[in-house]
């Protein structure tokens, strides 16, 4: 039997479909992939607005986080819990322009506590009409899971946004998401700047990659925590071909002792000079939870890191992909003519979650105690025949699942998924 607890699941749009609105596992709240949905017909009417008064009544971008947040606050509010145990969210925007409203709604409702946030540019979300899709994830109050926040040195804030740049929680540290910019966000920050007249002065992703290392041990540092108890890290960048590069600077840190990794593009940044983003979150160097590597040779060809690294409940893999060592598998590739009626997406969402399952196995728990997948897809028509893989695999429970529109690493592959899971053991 499953270990978690779906929270306010809906069937969208009369569909088939079935989306768990949120997740509690143990003592955390997952709430994945939200955008302002009715989940019956679209965007929500109150965020919508009267089509006849485009420009009537709040800002739209506002009304939109607003809505979000409200939805938050009830889902959370419902299970015990509260906004002030909120410790990290993500956020995915098809532009900038809606980032500040939005941050100012969730200021508005989160007030000065603002936990480590990660917020990147994707090609296009899921609902038609959406503005912004947003997950997060929260503790239960009590038994010393207070959140706190840690004051690392050297890792600038943006104003506008004010999140906490590093978060303990009980034996977990989160770290924000971090870009290299200066001080004042003006621009780079020195040691990651490169004139443009000096051609072969290094190269623009291996000073900024080399950067945001030191700010991600500065971050972890400051909770207690060290790049060799990095848990997870998430990687965003502006150009994936730049993956090769940044994969030889990321390795000659962690080769010896990995983190789970998702490497995807990003269309851009807060920062315009800035060319990529990680977040991270890890485990105390002293604490009573402690690492552990899951391995699973299998798998090695979907991967960019480990299978999946354990800490305490909480089972993180590296973001699959259905590829095997001469790239996209060959039932996708073969079948690519079919590609309208979901058959290459099929076959790839299966491929994933057979190889997650098995890792979950060897791991010690198993799949239907998913907690958060976020899928980054080529193509958004892939969704549909992939969450019905899910469904074939996870026996009809509710999905904790987001969607976003990105560009992918390996020709052919639609599907990358970001799979968390609860390991109650």
């Amino acid at each position: 039997m499953p270990d978690v607890k779906p929270i306010a699941p809906v069937r969208i749009g009369g569909t088939d479909v079935m989306y768990a609105q949120g997740v509690r596992a143990g003592n955390w709240l997952f709430f994945t992939g939200h955008e302002a949905t009715d989940f019956e017909n679209g965007i929500a009417t109150e965020v919508a607005g009267i089509p006849g008064l485009p420009l009537g009544g709040a800002p739209r971008y506002l009304r939109e986080g607003k809505f979000i947040f409200d939805r938050f606050a009830k889902l959370i509010a419902a299970e015990g819990g509260d906004l002030r145990h909120i410790v990290r969210v993500d956020q995915y925007y098809p532009r900038a322009e809606c980032v500040n409203p939005y941050q100012r709604a969730r200021k508005a409702l989160l007030k000065e506590y603002v936990p480590p946030s990660t917020s990147v540019l994707m090609e296009e979300l899921l609902t038609d009409g959406a503005n912004m899709n947003v997950s997060l994830l929260a503790v239960l109050p009590g038994e010393g899971r207070e959140p706190r926040a840690a004051r690392p040195e050297g890792v600038p804030v943006p104003q506008h946004s004010g999140f906490i740049a590093s978060l303990v929680c009980g034996d977990y540290v989160f770290v924000a998401g971090q870009m290299p910019n200066n001080e004042a966000m003006t621009g780079l920050d020195p040691r990651a700047y490169r004139p443009p007249n000096a051609v072969w002065n290094g190269t623009d992703i291996r000073l900024q990659t080399e950067l945001l290392v030191t700010r991600l041990r500065s971050g972890l540092e400051a909770g207690g925590s060290s790049l060799k108890n990095a848990i997870k890290a998430q990687v965003y960048l502006t150009n994936i071909n730049d993956l090769p590069e940044f994969m030889d600077v990321w390795n000659s840190h962690f080769a010896d002792n990995p983190c789970a990794l998702t490497v995807v593009e990003t269309k851009g940044l807060a920062l315009l000079e800035s060319i990529i983003e990680i977040n991270i979150f890890g485990v105390r160097d002293n604490g009573q939870i402690k690492k552990q590597i899951v391995e699973h040779k299998a798998s090695t060809n979907m991967r960019l890191g480990p299978a999946a690294v354990r800490a305490g409940d909480l089972l993180c893999l590296s973001a699959l992909y259905a590829a095997d060592d001469k790239g996209i598998i060959p039932a996708a590739r073969d079948s690519v003519a079919l590609h309208y009626l979901g058959v290459p997406a099929q076959h790839q969402m299966r491929a994933v979650l057979n190889a997650a399952q098995e890792i979950c196995k060897t791991a010690g728990t198993s799949l239907d105690n998913v907690v958060r997948v976020h899928h980054f897809v080529g193509d958004l028509n892939v969704v549909y025949p992939a969450l019905r893989i899910w469904q074939e695999t996870l026996k009809g429970a509710p999905i904790p699942f987001g969607a976003v529109r990105t560009k992918l690493p390996i020709p052919g592959c639609d599907i990358v998924a970001d799979i968390w899971i609860h390991h109650p053991g």
